[in-house]
């Protein structure tokens, strides 16, 4: 179902006041102005400069929508498939965690999450499963953490008691991260935000800013590049999507401010840069990026790798980007897909092999809802 092209020249007059005034604020998430497309695949007619290295042209990926799972999603962030293939799905204003049946897309609300302060960027963002446990990073009163509570994970059972995993992640009304996952390791990663305050990105024994890995019980993870801290990487403006591809690496999405968007291949203990640079610096003692987009083209959310690329989801830029991976770089350019069909992308989900679900991001607040958002994409890659 592609937006309404009316809906899309009203927005495009607003943006202009909305970028005016959000250039400097920080608030990177705005109203997409990308023009409608078709719903084929199409390559992206702005692709970025080849980074170091690699000058290939693009591998021709292909997506193709082969369905919608449910519909009537209401601000939806975080998912996490339970075993089985059932998905949950945590609503960033409604403060509610909704399981999605994986063949008939029923919905069934499981509940509230108590102690979660929707605000801004901030609200119930990111969940995670493991081991019994439903893991969720939330904005509270004082500070962002991670807490988990007790599921069965069957027909009926409910969630229970939230317990404290990390607290003391920095809060404001940007810039607050969220995206969870479990590693191939069995360890907790976690994306944060400066929350504006960019001088925290920099600073080691600040949270915000940061890729933190920790146990599943909060703890320092094993082998952490800096002793007794759950800090991984720093130098980060606001780290929402997290993602492993089939060697183990971790890769990252992370919203720039007025210039570029990233996209980063993760090591422990480096520095990403950020204030002191935005996209490809080429300075010593920062880790530029692999890919990097206009802030129009991208303000990425959630990443999965399939098919041998990263899949990030762009809400300002309202399009699925594939990003070909060899070793440590791109294989070629970056392709966008679905541009302007489906509005604001937040999150995207491998489901194993060639499929990916895709969840759109109307109902935030900064998008421009019709009927049915918000909804979960059934896709198939290549």
């Amino acid at each position: 179902m592609s937006r309404p092209a009316v809906v899309k020249a009203l927005w495009g007059a607003a943006v202009l006041v909305l970028v005016a005034g959000c250039s400097s604020g920080g608030t990177e998430d705005r109203p997409g102005t990308a023009p409608p497309a078709s719903t084929s695949a199409s390559a992206s007619a702005s692709a970025p400069a080849s980074p170091t290295g690699s000058g290939a042209p693009a591998s021709g990926g292909r997506v193709t929508v082969a369905g919608t799972l449910t519909e009537g999603l209401k601000s939806p962030w975080g998912v996490a498939a339970l075993p089985g293939g059932d998905l949950l799905v945590s609503s960033r204003d409604e403060r509610t965690i909704t399981r999605v049946n994986g063949r008939t897309g029923a919905k069934t609300v499981l509940g509230e999450v108590p102690g979660v302060v929707p605000g801004g960027e901030g609200g119930l963002l990111g969940l995670a499963v493991r081991d019994g446990w439903v893991y969720a990073y939330l904005t509270a009163a004082s500070d962002n953490r991670i807490v988990r509570m007790r599921y069965g994970g069957a027909d009926g059972d409910r969630l229970g008691a939230p317990e404290p995993v990390l607290t003391g992640i920095p809060k404001g009304f940007v810039h607050d991260g969220g995206r969870i996952a479990f590693g191939p390791d069995g360890m907790l990663y976690a994306g944060t935000g400066e929350t504006g305050r960019t001088g925290l990105s920099q600073d080691r024994s600040s949270l915000g800013g940061k890729i933190l890995r920790m146990t599943p019980e909060g703890r320092p993870a094993p082998g952490n590049p800096f002793p007794g801290s759950v800090v991984y990487s720093y130098g980060h403006r606001n780290v929402q999507g997290i993602a492993w591809d089939a060697e183990g690496r971790l890769w990252a999405a992370e919203f720039g401010q007025n210039t570029w968007d990233e996209l980063n291949l993760i090591e422990p203990g480096r520095n990403y840069g950020w204030p002191e640079a935005e996209g490809r610096a080429g300075r010593s003692g920062f880790v530029d990026p692999v890919a990097q987009w206009p802030t129009s083209e991208a303000s990425p959310s959630g990443i999965a790798y399939a098919r041998g690329a990263i899949w990030m989801a762009g809400l300002r830029g309202e399009r699925l980007w594939r990003v070909p991976l060899s070793g440590a770089e791109r294989s070629g350019e970056p392709e966008a897909f679905l541009t302007g069909e489906y509005g604001r992308l937040r999150t995207v989900v491998a489901a194993g092999g060639d499929r990916l679900w895709l969840v759109t991001s109307e109902t935030d607040t900064r998008g421009t809802p019709g009927a049915g958002d918000d909804r979960i994409l059934r896709l198939e890659v290549r």
